[in-house]
């Protein structure tokens, strides 16, 4: 019986240390945390510039990795995240949560160990008001 939990033991550490070879692309960490920056609350949209407007158009899809960039050297990540916030929403805590979920995210999934989470503000959406205005103003019309 004992001789059974030596061979697990050694089959565990046999795999633990196969995953050194392991590389993880920029591109796979991007998507995981726009994934994550996507589940923040008041977080309108991810921004990416011009080209990743264009391959969003071009291959149908939504581009996840969109206005993040990733920095990673040996097991240290840096990672950049432009974002557009919803009008209303209070900046700094929006930024905290991005953070934290983002760190969580990479380094649960990957095993790297993130050192920056950096969130830019390229922008806020007022779409939301203007629609609302334009609502109050039609329901005034119909009353009157």
């Amino acid at each position: 019986m004992e001789e059974n939990n030596n061979e697990d033991i050694k089959k565990i550490e046999e795999v633990e240390n196969g995953t050194e070879g392991i590389k993880i692309s920029s591109e796979v960490i991007a998507i995981i945390a726009g994934v994550a920056v996507s589940e923040v609350p008041g977080v309108a949209g991810m921004n990416g510039g011009f080209a990743g407007g264009i391959s969003e158009v071009l291959k149908g899809k939504k581009n996840l990795a969109k206005g993040i960039k990733v920095d990673s050297e040996n097991e240290n990540t840096k990672i950049d995240v432009n974002i557009v916030v919803e009008y209303g929403v209070r900046i700094p805590d929006v930024a905290y949560e991005i953070q934290n979920r983002v760190k969580t995210a990479v380094e649960n999934m990957t095993g790297l160990k993130v050192e920056e989470v950096n969130v830019h503000v390229q922008g806020v959406n007022t779409e939301s008001i203007t629609s609302s205005e334009e609502s109050e103003t039609n329901q005034e019309n119909t009353q009157e």
